[in-house]
């Protein structure tokens, strides 16, 4: 036996570098950048004990499996698909002016045009929108789509699942979408009495049915969606748990945003909620697609859904695209600050043609891998005069951007890797200035809560936490 030991040993070693191999050619081809290509090959070649397991989770580039599920259901969604398109083309569709060209670029990432006819309202922390949510869904006549990625069995929750019951107990239909991995803690004990009052319920998974790795983990739904009858919806950085009404001591108060929305926009929200809901479920629920609009123009609205299912990185383009049109002022609101080479050379380009770049971070964190790499990046944006502010007073959880006087962005998407390419997410844009100039006047007031920061706070640090710093930066692409 002590002889066939090592030969056992020698044989599974064979066998890891081997599938390591064939793994590291997988990266060569299909990781999403060549600094991953790169990193990946290297480790499942001279590390595959610990780099091969990491590769099966992390390492894919695009979610096969929703795919493919999106297209074996093109006949039931489809047409859906093609009546949101319509509607935006039936005398709703925005028109803009020469000067605006630049936002067509914006609709063909979104595959859906910038809508007028639309009311939008901000609704600044969480006891305005959980407020303004529960009023919409004690209103409810015939359905409601609710999608978050973290849902907590506490208090708020409590209260969110009662308010979809006595919806459901009315004749309500209620579809409740959660993410699993946000979700990790919610209880069998939470969903049953919503499956009691005839709640249908799913928990979105990123692992794939189709091609792909059977164990991913890495595609995650951010997303945060609440519609009610086609009419109203609910977008933005709130989730669904106590700590969002500022109920956190280590995090409190949390400052976050949402916006609502009512008109032919809504249709794209609950376009993006219908694609995941039949992922997981291969059901398309009948829905209201006929676009009311609400106020004549109204306010010019794009919705913008982005994930590793689309051709493109979505999102990421979607930032870059809003940066390199920017003239005058380009300020950026999230939590999480990781970005990819093309937004920071856009960034450090739009300084250089004057625009007033600001990046609002927060100084509380609640991930420390990612606040330890936001350091490194404050190399690449001080010295090129981007300016970066960190609130002091509390969690900021924000996800908004403000670009010149006529075009503010509000949804799920921070600025790291993961919203760019891993997440699906999504951004609500406002080609409105009296809509600019209510997010101009928030984020005036969140400046004024926060202190800018200057090279000291990199040349102060000792050199474990610079070292520190590098190393976390490492895990960029996941973070």
């Amino acid at each position: 036996m002590t002889h066939v030991l090592p030969l056992i040993l020698g044989a599974l070693a064979a066998g890891l570098h081997g599938l390591g191999a064939l793994a590291a050619l997988d990266a060569i081809f299909h990781a999403r950048t060549s600094q991953g290509a790169i990193a990946w090959s290297l480790s499942l070649f001279i590390f595959p004990y610990l780099a091969l397991p990491l590769y099966l989770i992390f390492g894919g580039r695009k979610f096969y499996g929703y795919v493919e599920a999106r297209r074996r259901g093109n006949q039931q969604i489809e047409h859906l698909t093609r009546a949101a398109q319509d509607a935006h083309g039936g005398g709703i569709r925005a028109v803009f002016t020469r000067a605006e060209e630049h936002f067509a670029a914006l609709e063909k990432l979104a595959r859906l045009p910038f809508s007028e006819g639309n009311a939008a309202r901000l609704l600044v922390d969480g006891e305005n929108t959980f407020q303004a949510i529960f009023e919409a869904v004690e209103e409810a006549r015939d359905y409601i789509l609710a999608q978050f990625y973290i849902v907590w069995d506490d208090s708020l929750g409590r209260a969110f699942r009662e308010r979809l019951i006595r919806a459901a107990r009315r004749g309500v239909r209620v579809y409740f979408l959660y993410d699993s991995i946000g979700s990790y803690n919610l209880p069998r004990s939470y969903l049953e009495p919503m499956h009691a009052a005839g709640i249908l319920t799913a928990g979105f998974t990123g692992r794939s049915k189709g091609r792909g790795r059977p164990f991913q983990i890495n595609f995650r739904n951010h997303r945060k969606i609440v519609v009610v009858d086609g009419r109203k919806a609910f977008v933005g950085g709130h989730n669904v748990g106590d700590e969002y009404l500022s109920r956190n001591p280590k995090l409190s108060p949390w400052r976050d945003t949402h916006v609502e929305v009512a008109g032919p926009a809504v249709l794209g929200v609950q376009l993006a909620f219908l694609e995941d809901w039949f992922w997981m479920t291969h059901q398309a629920p009948s829905l209201n697609w006929t676009p009311e609009p609400r106020q004549r123009p109204g306010r010019r609205i794009l919705v913008l859904p982005s994930g590793p299912a689309d051709d493109l990185d979505t999102c990421g383009l979607m930032f870059t695209q809003v940066i390199h049109s920017a003239k005058r002022r380009l300020w950026l609101v999230s939590p999480y600050f990781v970005p990819d080479e093309k937004v920071i050379g856009a960034l450090q380009l739009a300084v250089l043609r004057g625009v007033d770049v600001r990046i609002l971070l927060p100084e509380k964190t609640d991930q420390i891998l990612v606040h330890l790499a936001a350091f490194t990046y404050l190399e690449e944006t001080l010295p090129f005069g981007i300016r970066v502010f960190k609130y002091k007073e509390g969690f900021l959880h924000q996800k908004v951007f403000l670009k010149d006087d006529d075009l503010a962005g509000v949804g799920t998407a921070n600025l790291d890797n993961r919203s760019f390419r891993l997440n699906f997410e999504i951004t609500m844009l406002f080609a409105d200035g009296d809509f600019a100039r209510r997010v101009e006047s928030m984020l005036e007031a969140d400046f004024a809560r926060s202190r800018e920061l200057d090279m000291g706070e990199i040349d102060g640090k000792p050199g474990w936490f610079q070292v520190g710093t590098k190393l976390a930066r490492l895990c960029s692409p996941v973070l």
